[in-house]
């Protein structure tokens, strides 16, 4: 086994453990953003290194404004991971997005509120291009596995995420329609922003539970609607997780591992020296 994971999945709602994971160990990484969602489990997997973190916590007891994004991307960018796939749960926004489906998405929108959504605040500034929100590369790989599964999957799609817990009313299901919006959840904002800041590919694995509220024919979205549909999904997921880790380079070759290369806006002797020293993994590539 690898000594350093090359790549994460963040389990969200339905998948709170890797299956098939050998040789496992974990870890609890204290970041200076606080601990991670939970226990990291690092292990080997068809030959390759993964790392898995479940984001909702060990239970699912944290709810999605709850979730330390910052210190769950920054503690995988510590273990040395360059790639991470995230599993949601999602609503669809669209008629042709049917429960069972998968869309790996290819824009998003923030519509969060009281989350953090950057690493560099207290003396830095770093403004990092985000026009393809997720990684184009890693994307079609995703793509790939899930297609490989048999399983019906989207490889478009505009996600937007809202602050939860809660669903959404008819009036905001409808709006975030009229807006073009293909998908809804509450876990991929601030997290792919984050994994950028930290130069990781991420890709969603999106799995439609519902319609929303939108489609007055169907019955409105409940956790047992969302429930059955991921027991029942769980096992496309882990299925295209080993078909993704079978055909994975050792390297990317994007964009995304260079994020941070001129996105740093702040002269260096103005960065204070505990800014400079909490954002080492982040910033010694540049700065040392």
């Amino acid at each position: 086994m690898e000594s350093h994971p090359n790549i994460a999945i963040i389990g969200g709602s339905g998948l709170d453990r890797m299956t098939g994971l050998q040789d496992t160990r974990e870890l609890m990484i204290d970041t200076p953003f606080g601990k991670p969602s939970s226990p990291i489990n690092v292990g080997s997997l068809d030959g390759q290194s993964v790392a898995f973190l479940s984001r909702h916590g060990t239970g699912h007891h944290l709810s999605p404004s709850e979730v330390p994004y910052r210190a769950n991307i920054y503690a995988l960018k510590s273990l040395g991971v360059q790639r991470i796939v995230s599993i949601s749960a999602c609503g669809s926004l669209r008629e042709d997005f049917v429960p069972g489906d998968i869309v790996i998405p290819d824009q998003i929108m923030d519509f969060t509120r009281d989350r953090k959504r950057t690493f560099f605040e207290d003396g830095i500034v770093a403004h990092v291009s985000v026009a393809e929100p997720f990684c184009p590369e890693l994307s079609e790989l995703v793509y790939q596995a899930v297609k490989a599964t048999g399983n019906k999957v989207h490889h478009s799609g505009a996600l937007i995420t809202i602050e939860g817990p809660r669903f959404s009313t008819r009036a905001e299901s409808n709006t975030f329609r009229s807006w073009g919006m293909s998908i809804i959840n509450m876990s991929s904002a601030p997290e792919a922003f984050l994994a950028r800041e930290a130069e990781i590919c991420y890709s969603v694995m999106n799995h439609v539970t519902d319609y929303d509220v939108w489609h007055t024919s169907e019955e409105p979205v409940t956790v047992e609607m969302v429930i059955e549909i991921l027991n029942r999904n769980t096992e496309i997921a882990q299925q295209a997780i080993r078909n993704l880790i079978q055909g994975l380079p050792a390297q990317s070759n994007c964009k995304c591992i260079d994020s941070l290369s001129d996105a740093i806006i702040t002269q260096p002797g103005a960065i204070p020296p505990e800014t400079r020293q909490r954002l080492h993994i982040l910033l010694d590539k540049y700065l040392s």
